[in-house]
């Protein structure tokens, strides 16, 4: 699975100005549909405030946090999947990104124009989840023909996986052709891995963001609430963001000036920041830390990943010659004070191949090459 995030909705819904004040990079956004053609990328450090504790506790010269890698792709409209407004183009672009961060515009401004002139949170969803589905149904149909073909021509070898494909399109189906997504059949796990190679859209984890104005911040709205009870159905993740109040956060200078700006609001923290860390771990995506006076930083890997292949991460050679990993729990820094406190606390552990890095990991790799 590719290791990004696309941010996805129909035109002028917000995305473009979510993108700029994430990323800190130029993207245009306009008030008039298709102000975006070709995807903008952007990469985005990880607010964690765990690394900024270890930088303070150890006084380190250099900080350097996770990323993760933001795709804004221009706005869908219906019959994107029959290539209406370069639809073809955009969902090739929805095709190669890791998750799916899909903008709703939950805020009324006369000014600022929407492409089916009406605000409704519940039918734009509908629109972009039906061309995707749509979009995944042509993918599917065509599938299902190679399958058949090869459970009446090919070897037995062949013809049985046909038929685990066929069994895995015969679930997927039925959903897309009704606008639902493939990510919520009930597919075992070789099934899963039959047709992986179908790269699927709606099979991608997906999160709603509902892009606000300040008042919806504060108070909420009636269209927030839409969004959260389409997204509790398909079990997927909420954030809501005020487009406008991150875009002028961003050209903040001072964290000073930044977090009284966000008091005013009642947020201890940024929407954006919410967002980046939601996007993180919906890529299936963890952190663990290392820490000294040189440097403190946080490490991206994959939930699951053992000690070895953490240790990978920092060099190859960590990987290749892994003695053992002596690690603590970050919370545990927090409670005890001290490395030395925690390893009177019986809480310093030595790890070997097999142990599960945790998110909030410490950790010093011993190795040997």
């Amino acid at each position: 699975m590719a290791i990004n995030c696309g941010i996805v909705g129909l035109p002028n819904v917000g995305k473009s100005t979510i993108f700029s004040a994430l990323t800190s990079a130029p993207a245009e956004a306009a008030n008039y549909p298709f102000c975006t053609i070709n995807p903008n990328i952007g990469i985005v450090d990880l607010p964690d405030p765990r690394l900024d504790y270890l930088a303070a506790k150890f006084e380190t010269k250099r900080k350097v946090p996770a990323t993760v890698e933001f795709v804004d792709i221009a706005g869908l409209v219906k019959g994107a999947s029959k290539g209406e407004g370069l639809g073809n183009q955009f969902l090739a672009n929805i095709r190669e990104v890791g998750v799916i961060a899909h903008v709703v515009r939950c805020f009324e401004n006369p000014d600022i124009v929407h492409v089916n002139n009406k605000i409704d949170p519940a039918d734009d969803i509908e629109t972009i989840n039906m061309e995707l589905a749509f979009a995944d149904l042509d993918t599917v149909n065509k599938r299902i023909e190679k399958a058949q073909r090869a459970s009446r021509v090919m070897g037995k070898d062949e013809q049985k996986k046909a038929a685990v494909v066929l069994g895995a399109l015969d679930k997927i189906k039925p959903l897309l052709e009704n606008g639902k997504a493939a990510r919520i059949a009930e597919l075992t796990d070789d099934e899963k891995e039959a047709v992986y190679d179908c790269h699927l859209i709606t099979m991608k984890p997906q999160m709603y963001v509902c892009n606000v104005d300040e008042d919806g911040v504060r108070n909420g709205n009636a269209y927030i609430e839409t969004v959260k009870k389409i997204a509790a159905e398909e079990n997927s993740d909420v954030v809501v963001i005020c487009g406008k109040f991150e875009a002028e956060l961003a050209e903040m200078g001072s964290p000073e000036e930044r977090q009284e700006f966000l008091g005013e609001l009642g947020l201890k923290e940024s929407g954006l920041s919410v967002l980046a860390r939601a996007a993180y771990h919906l890529m299936g995506l963890r952190t663990f830390l290392t820490a000294g006076p040189d440097e403190c930083r946080a490490w991206t890997i994959h939930a699951g990943d053992t000690a070895p292949k953490a240790a990978g991460v920092i060099h190859t050679d960590f990987e290749k010659g892994f003695i053992k990993a002596e690690t603590y729990a970050f919370d545990d820094l927090v409670k005890y004070g001290s490395e030395a406190e925690i390893k009177a606390a019986g809480k310093y552990r030595i790890e070997g191949k097999e142990y599960v890095v945790q998110d909030g990991d410490v950790i010093f790799f011993k190795f040997n090459v």
